[in-house]
């Protein structure tokens, strides 16, 4: 497989933005030791400090302004570099990163494939109609040219690809699907159960059902909490872990309603975890809960399945038939009746039977998402792209 040149873009590293960087990094660090040469813009300022998450050389060409992101530096650098390499890729949306690319490189010789990840998913349009019609207005002379000029539309599962056409029209017809994946945890199960546990002693010899990722509405964290107190209540043996950022201020509304439902004193907050301490708490985890309203992928819960651990999640995350075909984890509705079902069922389950689901699931992590197979799809697809001058 000859190597190529890649240049990946993204809005910013910041890890509290949710799975796109990791997949980044994983997926990089894969093709980079397979002898391509992988490097990464950002609209971050220079000294942010995430940039040091980071291992492959970035250009960060911020710092960005407003809620956009807006950079005047990117586009000169982007068009000034790009003959370096063989192709571009783009992650994500409704970010100047987008729009600046298809600016820079639309009449380029160096071609550009975009991954929506989950950004044009139809229950957006659905919860937030205003904001949704300013991205109808802003759709066809921004976000509908950067797909349109792209070599290629990448989605990370079928489900995806067949959702985005109900959210914007016209929709370019250039879509492939890739598939996506990470790499299992490398360290210590023991230490990095252990780092958890030490910062969070309270949840020694508990049964602990772990949520991880961003406090967001689209999560569905009021409908676990819910469901929490309906199912799990008046079993002092369980515990409710909900780790992540709070980036929206939805801490506080989510805290009063576990304070009223009774079970404040069952739930650990642990804000954003990283390292040692966040492979530890799916470690330490009896079951993984997302009961998500829109999940493009979900890299965490392909994280849950590789450390071991029976993921529950709603038919909105996008992996779900993955999940249930492998046996590996329980599906339901967004809903809260949904998800009191998840609960519900798994602690009806008997010790054997809870067994049988952790046995599968390192096989279905490995059978559908380990970044070997993801990583070599995305090369061979960038392979494609720079040989053809037509759409993928």
């Amino acid at each position: 497989m000859k190597s190529m040149r890649i240049l990946e873009i993204i809005s910013t590293v910041n890890p509290a933005g949710g799975g796109p960087i990791e997949g980044i990094k994983q997926l990089a660090a894969f093709n980079a030791a397979r002898g391509h040469k992988i490097e990464l813009a950002s609209l971050d300022a220079p000294d942010s400090p995430y940039l040091q998450t980071v291992a492959m050389q970035v250009h960060p060409l911020g710092p960005a302004l407003g809620s956009y992101s807006y950079s005047p530096r990117f586009v000169p650098w982007l068009r000034q570099n790009a003959a370096s390499y063989d192709a571009v890729v783009v992650n994500g949306l409704w970010q100047y990163s987008s729009f600046g690319t298809w600016r820079a490189l639309h009449r380029s010789s160096t071609p550009y494939v975009v991954f929506t990840h989950g950004q044009l998913d139809p229950w957006f349009k659905h919860h937030y109609p205003l904001k949704h019609l300013k991205k109808c207005l802003y759709w066809p002379w921004a976000e509908y040219r950067a797909l349109r000029d792209a070599r290629a539309v990448l989605f990370t599962c079928k489900e995806e690809e067949q959702l985005v056409r109900e959210s914007f029209w016209p929709f370019p017809d250039n879509g492939i699907v890739v598939s996506y994946g990470t790499a299992g945890p490398s360290g210590d199960p023991q230490v990095e159960r252990e780092a958890f546990l030490d910062r969070f002693p309270e949840l020694r010899g508990k049964r602990l059902a772990v949520f991880l990722g961003r406090l967001h509405p689209k999560k569905g964290c009021d409908l676990l909490i819910q469901a929490f107190a309906q199912v799990l209540a008046n079993d002092p043996s369980w515990r409710l872990v909900m780790a992540g950022p709070d980036q929206t201020g939805w801490r506080s509304k989510l805290t009063a309603m576990a304070k009223n439902l009774k079970v404040a004193d069952r739930i650990t907050w642990t804000g954003m975890i990283d390292g040692d301490i966040r492979w530890g708490a799916l470690r330490a985890a009896e079951i993984f809960v997302l009961p998500s309203h829109s999940e493009n992928f979900g890299i965490v819960v392909v994280e849950a399945l590789a450390c071991g651990v029976p993921v529950l999640i709603s038919d909105r995350v996008n992996i779900w038939r993955e999940v249930v075909d492998g046996g590996a984890g329980m599906v339901a509705p967004d809903s809260l009746a949904g998800t009191a079902q998840l609960l519900q069922a798994w602690t009806n389950l008997s010790a054997p039977e809870q067994h049988e689901f952790r046995s599968r699931t390192v096989e279905c992590f490995r059978n559908n998402f380990e970044v070997s197979h993801a990583a070599n799809l995305l090369i061979g697809t960038l392979q494609k792209v720079v040989r053809s001058k037509s759409t993928c």
